[in-house]
């Protein structure tokens, strides 16, 4: 028998994307959110989660006051400056704006590009360890995706989180979770939307930075492999990571060039560099370091950072219009302007930019919630 061997060239397959219509259109759109200086409204929390916004200014929790609370960070004037996407709830994406356009067609008239949260949710995690939970919302998603695309969206986002315990995630949720993201990213690209995947490591616990640091990296390696895997389009698709700090309950709080250097190095280690942009979820953070952490990584030079570093935030470009308004219009115009300095002051931490000083004490407020969920 020849010691020779015959290679068939189908076992040795270079890698292949999935076959879309919308490829280049994904990669527009991809590039278009990437905008210089500009970050992403998320306005996609749930009734659950306005129900916690809403409860602290007496506000009922109906869909007409979560309409107002939409139209209130849209309508507030040259938001579009700062802002390249927003992300909705389903029940907005249908909703209208106060003079009876869509919401995603008073976005795109400024050019900001109408995006869709298409997860349905946690659920535990039953092959996990105690306190994981896995996201749902895969059935259907196809019609879904379709829907949401004939409606105006032209991206999406879907989270999965990892909580650290005892000093790690259990290798179920790793990979668990990964092959979930990298469905939803290869179904969402085939149906048209740029996929945000979503993979948070959670803040909570008493873990340090080092820590946070090992299970990122592990967490998004799985991550980036299962895309491979799946022929996503990397070009086509956005990161949302949570940023490298220590835990909640550790008693430490992370200096922004700390946590800008774990975070940096976490993604380079690994992000392929066709990805074009990285939204960071705030996670709890203040206002204030949210934007400081940002800034810490865009002013850093000497790490590598193939793709742009801006931002996701609800709760940090949110909160401070939220308090502003306590529901009431005649407080619209004051919660307007808390709103667009917020979006002003991440704007400049995008650019590397950011002053400190230009924010007050409330700036400094944390907003963490324990176990939160969207």
């Amino acid at each position: 028998m020849s010691a020779r061997m015959t290679v068939l060239a189908g076992h040795l397959q270079t890698h292949e994307t999935i076959q879309t219509p919308f490829k280049d259109e994904l990669i527009a759109n991809a590039k278009a959110i990437c905008a210089p200086g500009k970050g992403i409204l998320a306005a996609d929390e749930s009734q659950g989660s306005c129900d916690k916004r809403f409860k602290p200014i007496g506000l009922e929790n109906n869909e007409e006051n979560r309409r107002r609370y939409r139209a209130l960070m849209i309508g507030a004037p040259g938001f579009e400056k700062y802002i390249s996407g927003v992300i909705f709830h389903e029940e907005t994406l249908y909703q209208k704006f106060d003079d009876g356009r869509s919401f995603p067609e008073v976005c795109k008239a400024l050019g900001v590009i109408p995006g869709i949260k298409t997860d349905k949710g946690m659920v535990p995690a039953h092959n996990g360890a105690p306190g994981e939970n896995e996201t749902q919302g895969l059935d259907g998603y196809v019609a879904r995706a379709a829907k949401y695309y004939a409606a105006g969206a032209r991206f999406c986002k879907w989270r999965n989180t990892y909580p650290i315990q005892n000093g790690t995630v259990s290798p179920y949720l790793i990979k668990r979770n990964a092959e979930t993201l990298a469905k939803y990213a290869q179904l969402s690209q085939m149906a048209g939307l740029v996929p945000i995947v979503e993979p948070e490591v959670m803040i909570d616990g008493d873990h340090d930075i080092e820590t946070c640091q090992k299970v990122s990296e592990k967490v998004w390696a799985a991550v980036t492999a299962a895309l491979h895997a799946h022929g996503v389009i990397f070009e086509g698709m956005l990161l949302k990571p949570n940023m490298v700090v220590p835990g909640s309950d550790s008693g430490k709080l992370a200096a922004p060039v700390e946590a800008a250097r774990a975070t940096i190095t976490t993604l380079s280690r690994t992000l392929p560099a066709a990805v074009p942009g990285v939204f960071f979820l705030s996670g709890g953070l203040s206002e204030a370091n949210a934007s400081a952490y940002l800034n810490a990584m865009n002013a850093c030079t000497d790490l590598p950072k193939p793709w742009v570093l801006r931002f996701s935030y609800a709760r940090a470009l949110q909160s401070s219009a939220l308090k502003a308004w306590q529901g009431k219009d005649e407080n619209k115009e004051k919660a307007r302007l808390a709103f667009l300095h917020r979006a002003a002051m991440n704007s400049d931490a995008a650019k590397g930019i950011y002053d400190a000083d230009k924010d007050g004490k409330g700036a400094q407020a944390s907003l963490f919630v324990r176990g939160n969920a969207y």
